[in-house]
């Protein structure tokens, strides 16, 4: 794994697997470690085998000390008994290493060698696995057994003639089951007077464990195909959605918000369903910014066109008139539409650009009671038109602290305060109040002029939707003051609203909230 910029880490091979192999995969290998209990049962089956190579030894000491005990006459008796008892075929060699006895001549044939050419396509099957798992977990492979005429060709009997001891050989049938042969000598006064050998087939042996592996194949098998369902259920109940978000996604790119329906994906209380409905909503705010964009453009046409227009206008009649006084006038016209499409293409590039300016500015504490006195000193200074009054309200002990970009604030309270100028009669009176409310600040610019209707308190704070007064001059404003304002302030998280005033007198008041500082 290799860690991104951003601090995320990310798999350098997976991530180009669809979701559904990998589920399936990591499912699969978990079968697979279960698997390796086939395994386990070959180990399984070499412990049975070499506790059985030490009974066969023990066995053979026993029968050899049995025969030793009797007459040779009587050895025949005892050794179809002893056979019929162990499950075993007895065979006893004189010193010399010539078969004396042996109980399948005296008609006891309790081990016979299948013929695998004989067994049906079940054997043949199981007999291939055996072979396979041997192979794979590199089991070693025992010689095939085959009758030998001379006694001494066991490689039991000439160990157990020579060294005295019991031996024992593990062998493998035709039919790929375990043949046991253990041999011990038959000793007397005179030294050692025969051998005898046992032969069993194990037949148990491989039989236990074939059933285990059967039982274990069908575990495994009822496993396999639940775990394959379930990571196809999994698979589709996240890859399937995921596909439909990537899709709508796509669409989205492509320039067909308004036609793309993004699943939200509601009974889905997942991770899934918070991915959906995030990309929903996304895909909303998305829309509606375009929206927005596309009728800013429209408006923004609309409202160059008007001054174009006179422009144009004045322009021509400037190429036919002669008279000084009209030629005057027009120029005057001229001069009034460029400084209107100069302020207006001023406000329109703010208007545009505040949203990522303010995404990326860098907010730092603004005194707004100080910036308030500042800004109504330098109003008084300029003079203010019609005889109109300033007055600011506050708590000199306030502190009126709140974190934000100074000059864009500043912005805020000189458009409400020349909205206010604009609507309010000669002599009137514009009141800034500000106080601390809890967590937050709370401004209010308050005029004396006709108000703002009800219906209309939202209308206000759009882009070229303007109410104003009759006396106004014509393209004296852009109508973006209040937009910029309302932006500004919802981008300190804020909120700005307009209202009637709580005194029943006439005008409107302007209600800013922005968030302290220190808050309490």
């Amino acid at each position: 794994m290799r860690e991104t910029d951003d601090g995320e880490l990310t798999l350098r091979w997976s991530g180009r697997v669809s979701l559904t192999p990998r589920i399936l995969f990591v499912n699969i290998f978990a079968l697979a470690l279960l698997a390796g209990g086939f395994f386990y049962l070959d180990s399984y089956r070499s412990r049975i085998v070499d506790s059985r190579v030490a009974q066969a030894s023990r066995e053979v000491r026993l029968i050899a000390e049995a025969m030793r005990s009797v007459q040779p006459a009587r050895r025949d008796a005892l050794a179809l008994r002893l056979a019929r008892d162990t499950g075993a075929r007895l065979r006893l060699y004189d010193e010399a290493g010539t078969l004396i006895s042996d109980t399948r001549s005296l008609g006891l044939r309790n081990v016979v060698l299948k013929d695998p050419d004989k067994q049906d396509w079940g054997q043949g099957a199981a007999r291939f696995l055996d072979a396979m798992i041997d192979t794979v977990v590199g089991t070693p492979r025992a010689p095939l057994y085959r009758e030998r005429s001379a006694g001494f060709d066991w490689p039991d009997v000439r160990t157990a003639r020579n060294t005295e001891t019991a031996p024992a050989t593990v062998w493998r049938a035709p039919d790929r089951t375990p043949v046991i042969t253990a041999a011990a000598a038959i000793s007397g006064l005179k030294g050692v007077q025969g051998v005898v050998m046992t032969t069993m087939n194990a037949t148990d042996i491989t039989q236990t464990v074939r059933v285990e592996r059967f039982r274990l194949s069908v575990v495994l098998l009822i496993v396999a195909i639940v775990s394959i369902l379930l990571s196809l259920f999994l698979a589709r109940t996240i890859v399937r959605p995921l596909r439909r978000l990537a899709r709508a996604a796509v669409r989205v790119r492509l320039g067909r918000a308004r036609e793309v329906v993004v699943p939200r994906l509601p009974t889905r209380r997942d991770e899934v369903g918070m991915l959906a409905r995030a990309l929903s909503d996304m895909s909303l705010a998305l829309r509606a910014r375009i929206d927005a964009t596309e009728a800013f453009a429209a408006d923004v046409a609309h409202e160059m066109k008007n001054p174009l227009a006179s422009l144009r206008s004045a322009v021509e009649g400037l190429s036919r008139v002669r008279d000084p006084e009209l030629q005057e006038r027009l120029l005057a016209i001229v001069r009034d539409d460029v400084h209107r499409m100069d302020r207006l293409i001023t406000d329109i590039s703010e208007a545009s650009r505040l949203d990522a300016q303010l995404s990326r500015a860098k907010f730092e504490p603004v005194d707004i009671g100080a910036m308030l006195d500042a800004l109504l000193a330098q109003r008084d200074d300029r003079g203010i038109e019609r005889g109109i009054r300033l007055r600011f309200d506050h708590r000199k002990s306030d502190r009126l602290i709140v974190m934000g970009e100074g000059s864009r604030l500043e912005r805020v309270f000189e458009n409400l305060v020349d909205n206010a100028v604009s609507f309010s009669p000669d002599g009137g009176l514009i009141t800034i109040a500000a106080a601390r409310d809890q967590d937050e600040l709370v401004i209010k610019v308050e005029d004396e002029g006709p108000g703002v209707p009800e219906e209309a308190r939202e209308q206000v704070f759009s882009r070229f939707q303007s109410l104003r007064p009759e006396s106004e001059e014509f393209g004296k404003h852009s109508g973006l003051g209040l937009a910029i304002a309302r932006t500004i302030v919802e981008g300190h998280q804020g909120s700005i609203v307009v209202e009637s005033r709580e005194d029943r007198l006439s005008g409107a008041r302007f209600v800013v909230t922005l968030p302290l500082r220190d808050r309490r």
